[in-house]
């Protein structure tokens, strides 16, 4: 058994395939009294063995992905739902959930369990921001409903909490209007501090940054988007401009996954790295990390993502008061890197991280 990163691969003792939470309660309590660790797992998509179970119980969540409800303003799925199959559902109505993946392809409870980070962060903080409720499983087998105002110490604990206080099982989730088109800028910037002033002053309803490989370094690009606009944010001055019906929007990287999908790059391991920096510290941490890399060292399709966030009241998220995301998305493509030697720079990452007052992101 493996995922997403291919790095780590063990095999679980037994495979639970529950479709419904008291299936899910049900292998909780029978891995409990065996004595057995217990991971939940979606789509497979963590880097480094989160969603599996050396010796244990892994329990594939997938066969839980109904649809309950769709109100004026909420969602309520199975776990096991992808971002994508919530699209196909709010979208008919004219509406979205606040924050969505860049990938669309995760689960609603894997997400949750890391938090959950999208280009409309800085205005609505992570997914696990936008919570109403929860179904859990916890550590006792128990199938327990949590809120802010019911059962609120597990509702803290299981949003960011990567699984290790139970099983998400359902989830009720904000939703808003949808808007009909998207006016997508790209916006060069100078370096890294441009790149995050540029995401902290920038009036846009999306916006994203990577650095990428150039003939003398690395060249910075931010992401500045206009849900229903017609004219590009006030004070930037974008290289190119796109209008994009906003289901292509929200589902952007399908082609590039097909792509790296059909060059066997989606198979290799992905030794991914994300630090939480704060924002006073970032450029300056981001430069000096740059300063040393090579392309070889992230991958032929690795990404130098850098966003700019806020995060909300969600405890189990440790972050800096005023976080940028720094993502080293690392591929071991042929005649790059290989994977260990990936991972031990994103180790160094981690310390380098903590001496600026960072922290990691819990999905790396």
């Amino acid at each position: 058994m493996d995922d997403f990163g291919g790095i780590v691969r063990t095999r679980p003792l037994r495979v639970a395939r529950p479709s419904c939470a008291r299936e899910v309660a049900d292998a909780v309590r029978r891995a409990a009294a065996d004595g057995l660790p217990v991971a939940a797992r979606g789509c497979g998509h963590s880097t480094a063995g989160e969603s599996q179970a050396p010796g244990g119980v892994m329990i594939d969540m997938r066969g839980m992905r109904a649809v309950h409800d769709v109100g004026r303003d909420h969602i309520t799925v199975d776990a096991g739902a992808t971002w994508r199959e919530v699209l196909d559902a709010t979208l008919p109505h004219g509406l979205t959930p606040p924050v969505l993946t860049d990938h669309l392809d995760l689960t609603v409870g894997g997400t949750l369990s890391a938090g959950g980070v999208g280009g409309t962060s800085h205005v609505h903080g992570t997914q696990a921001d936008n919570v109403s409720a929860l179904e859990v499983v916890t550590r006792q087998g128990e199938i327990a409903a949590c809120s802010a105002s019911r059962r609120r110490g597990l509702f803290d604990a299981v949003r960011g909490g990567m699984g290790r206080h139970g099983v998400i099982t359902r989830a009720t989730l904000r939703l808003v209007a949808a808007p009909e088109r998207v006016l997508v800028c790209t916006v060069p910037c100078r370096d890294a501090g441009d790149l995050v002033a540029l995401q902290r002053r920038v009036r846009a309803d999306h916006v994203s940054g990577q650095a990428k490989p150039a003939e003398a370094g690395w060249r910075f690009e931010a992401k500045a988007a206009v849900f229903d606009g017609t004219r590009p944010p006030e004070g930037v001055a974008p290289s190119k401009v796109e209008r994009l019906p906003y289901r292509d929007f929200a589902d952007r990287m399908r082609p590039d996954v097909a792509e790296l999908v059909r060059l066997g790059e989606w198979a290799r391991p992905h030794p991914w790295a994300m630090v939480l920096l704060p924002a006073a510290r970032a450029a300056e941490l981001i430069g000096e990390v740059l300063a040393g890399t090579e392309v070889r060292d992230v991958g032929l399709s690795g990404v130098v993502l850098v966003k700019a966030l806020r995060i909300g009241r969600v405890p189990m998220l440790r972050s800096p008061a005023d976080p940028v995301l720094f993502g080293m998305l690392r591929t071991a493509s042929p005649g790059c890197r290989t994977a260990a030697e990936m991972a031990a720079a994103n180790r160094r990452l981690h310390e380098r991280a903590a001496a600026a007052g960072g922290v990691p992101y819990p999905a790396s």
